[in-house]
């Protein structure tokens, strides 16, 4: 498949993606803590239940969802630049730790929840407004009771690599 037919299949998925997302908000904390990881993100992205607000903040989309593995899409606009002319390393960390914390989530069973411990990026090259859409894929590299780690890269429709990071979050009971 050519780079200029990915780039565009890449946004014809997050726009039909975006199609049936409800409108942002917070989800009921019962609603949390009565489905697993891979129910509660499903149901964000079957429209049953609300996408984060920042998620459309920073105009990310969930793509896919599965045991372990997430895809976040995102398109880095002027209104992520910083007072360098480039998207702020902010707008990748936010991407980043979206990706690999929802990785955890999705392995987590119900009445468990997660919070990040520790992110850590590396930056590879600058985004800008032209860089066109990017994904962020998240990967669990372990699970334990208390502790989960993942892994996660930001690629292009070109195959380029522009960060990847690795994230340590806490798993605890949902009171």
């Amino acid at each position: 498949m050519e780079n200029t037919d990915k780039r565009q299949q890449w946004l014809d998925e997050a726009a039909a993606t975006r199609a049936v997302l409800a409108a942002p908000g917070v989800a009921a904390r019962d609603e949390l803590k009565n489905r697993s990881g891979i129910e509660f993100l499903g149901a964000i992205g079957n429209g049953t239940l609300p996408p984060a607000p920042i998620a459309e903040l920073l105009g990310i989309t969930p793509i896919s969802v599965a045991p372990g593995v997430t895809v976040f899409q995102g398109s880095p606009t002027l209104a992520h630049y910083n007072p360098s002319g480039v998207v702020h390393g902010g707008y990748a960390a936010s991407l980043l730790d979206t990706a690999v914390g929802c990785a955890i989530h999705t392995l987590l069973p119900a009445g468990k929840g997660y919070t990040t411990l520790e992110l850590k990026v590396n930056y590879i090259r600058a985004m800008t407004d032209k860089t066109g859409p990017v994904r962020a894929e998240g990967k669990v590299v372990n699970l334990g009771a208390q502790v989960g780690i993942a892994e996660g890269r930001i690629t292009d429709a070109n195959g380029k690599l522009y960060a990847f990071a690795t994230t340590t979050c806490l798993v605890f009971d949902i009171a």
